[in-house]
C-alpha cells in the first residue's frame, strides 16, 4: 500500500498560502499559489485555504472569468507578528519560548533583531 504524504496543519498550510502570496507580490490566481507551494497541494485544497481566508478577512478577491483574483488584505510581517504574540500569550513560560526561538535564529537574524532591539524607533 503506498504511503501517503504526511499533511500539514491547516493553519500551517495558510500561512503557507498567505507567504506565498505575499511572494508573488500580493495578488495572484489560485493556479500560481499552488505551483509556489511545497508538496504539491490540490488545487482544491488551495482554493478551499484561499476561501477561509477571504473568510476571515486576510485576502480581497475579485472575479477574473470564471476563477478569482487574490489579493492580501494585511500586512504580512503584522499578520506574522500577531501570531507570535498569540503564542507567546498561551506559553507556560514565555520566557523558554523566547530563548528557544532566539537559538534558531541565524546569526544574519540574530544581528537584525539585536539592532532593532538596540536602536530607536520601529524598523518595521
Amino acid at each position: 500500500m503506498p504511503r501517503r504524504p504526511s499533511r500539514r496543519p491547516l493553519g500551517q498550510l495558510e500561512a503557507e498560502v498567505l507567504a506565498a502570496l505575499a511572494g508573488l507580490g500580493g495578488s495572484a490566481r489560485t493556479a500560481e499559489l499552488v505551483e509556489r507551494l511545497d508538496g504539491e497541494p490540490a488545487y482544491t485544497t488551495v482554493n478551499t485555504i484561499l476561501h477561509r481566508l477571504h473568510e476571515k478577512g486576510l485576502v480581497s478577491r475579485t472575479r477574473a472569468g470564471r476563477h478569482y483574483h487574490y489579493r492580501l488584505a494585511v500586512d504580512e510581517s503584522e499578520l506574522v507578528a500577531g501570531r507570535m504574540r498569540d503564542h507567546l500569550r498561551h506559553a507556560s513560560d514565555p520566557v523558554s519560548v523566547l530563548n528557544r526561538f532566539v537559538r534558531t535564529l541565524s546569526s544574519e537574524e540574530a544581528r537584525h533583531l539585536r539592532e532593532m532591539l538596540e536602536g530607536p524607533g520601529d524598523r518595521g
